[in-house]
């Protein structure tokens, strides 16, 4: 095979079709490194696991300076006067989040849940009260714009890239050009990255199934079914009656789309910012308009969080039934929601919903030891948990906002 037909092989093509077979190899790899370790002398899988870990760095260390010129940009360009879909898309994350939050009450009622409460761990980190959540969200939107981009403050970034944008909107066209061009530039690295997405895959699939396996998973089948069985319901019963109330069409292509191209890296990368990139590639490929999913996407990997609502509710309501304490259904939905909006606050960071769970479990009563221990079980889980979580938040952002892209696309067309 000449080097031109491997290039082509390994780098064009479909990257669904590539990402599958490195989501293949992956397991394969897994299944026959424990096998191979005595005869080679190491662990093939972490190895490759490299390769994961290169990408999932390269995806993060992207997306803060890809933000703020995008969005810096995308809104200095914008003529003033000029309409904006920004109120419809953010009504669509936050219902989204009420709507997922609400299924998991019903589910966590449904199909009551116990566990067995043993390990313990540190929960140092988790916010203790919802003022204190709210003051570390205020801290991060105020916060120096070059440390936000250091130390990928997301919220930080955007509220700069957001104020600097308006500001540079009455600044000369060779400036907005200047702007235009970095934004341009930062995009074609991100394409680059995403074409190797294949090998971060393959390399994340691989170590993580031989690091944890599925085994350490089997005290835990009925908390992990109700979980993950309340998120698919979510992603393929509840957003497409969203996402069908917008585009009166078939909405399905378009979910089916959005979880294939964005949730398959998602699962994987299990960090909503790492995959805001990916997105925004995604939405420039269904040909959404640019000045909207620019600003909607980076805001969405903070405050869609439908997948951290199921997350906190059915972990919390877990804890509620394996202690037996009594919760009415319609303070179960409030207190649920609460700590849903809260969780902002842990947003982009991988299982940052976990450190929502004392939170959620001050509200019902529960002491912080055994929301700590709850936050073991989250860690236990976290490789279907958090992986579907994360897969269901960030290809719900791309999703509602091709929704409503193309709800005025259809207006406009009328």
């Amino acid at each position: 095979m000449n080097t031109s037909r491997l290039f082509s092989l390994l780098f064009q093509g479909s990257l669904v079709k590539r990402i599958a077979a490195g989501l293949v190899l992956g397991i394969v790899v897994a299944l026959i490194s424990a096998p191979l370790q005595e005869t080679i002398g190491f662990n093939l899988a972490e190895k490759v696991g490299v390769l994961g870990t290169i990408f999932v760095k390269a995806l993060r260390a992207v997306a803060p300076i890809l933000i703020f010129f995008l969005v810096m940009a995308a809104l200095a360009n914008r003529k003033i006067g000029t309409k904006s879909n920004m109120k419809e898309i953010i009504v669509l994350y936050l219902l989204g989040t009420f709507l997922a939050a609400f299924v998991a009450v019903i589910a966590g009622f449904a199909f009551p849940t116990e566990v067995v409460l043993a390990a313990k761990e540190d929960s140092s980190s988790a916010p203790q009260a919802v003022g204190q959540v709210l003051l570390t969200l205020i801290l991060n939107v105020v916060d120096n714009p070059l440390n936000a981009i250091f130390k990928a403050n997301f919220i930080g970034v955007l509220a700069w890239s957001i104020g600097l944008g308006l500001a540079l909107r009455h600044a000369s066209d060779a400036t907005k050009n200047v702007l235009s061009d970095f934004a341009e530039g930062v995009s074609k690295i991100v394409h680059v990255i995403i074409s190797f997405a294949p090998f971060g895959v393959f390399g994340l699939v691989a170590e993580t199934l031989s690091d944890k396996g599925l085994v350490a998973l089997g005290g835990y089948v009925q908390l992990l079914a109700v979980l993950i069985g309340t998120m698919l319901f979510t992603a393929f019963v509840v957003n497409p009656i969203l996402v069908y109330w917008k585009i009166r069409r078939n909405p399905y292509p378009l979910v089916w789309t959005c979880v294939r191209e964005s949730g398959v890296t998602a699962f994987f990368t299990r960090s909503s910012a790492a995959n805001i990139p990916v997105n925004i590639e995604l939405a420039k490929r269904l040909n959404l308009d640019e000045e909207t999913y620019s600003v909607s996407i980076p805001l969405g990997a903070n405050i869609n969080m439908a997948g951290a609502a199921i997350t906190i509710t059915i972990l919390t309501l877990a804890a509620v039934h394996t202690l037996g304490v009594e919760v009415s259904f319609v303070s179960a939905i409030l207190l649920s929601i609460v700590a849903s909006l809260c969780a902002c606050g842990a947003s982009g960071v991988a299982g940052g919903s976990l450190l929502l769970i004392p939170l959620a479990c001050s509200l019902f009563g529960i002491s912080d030891d055994v929301a700590a221990q709850m936050i073991g079980v989250g860690f236990i889980i976290g490789i279907l948990q958090d992986s579907t979580e994360t897969a269901l938040n960030s290809s719900t952002d791309v999703l509602f906002t091709a929704a409503v892209c193309m709800e005025e696309e259809r207006k406009n067309a009328a």
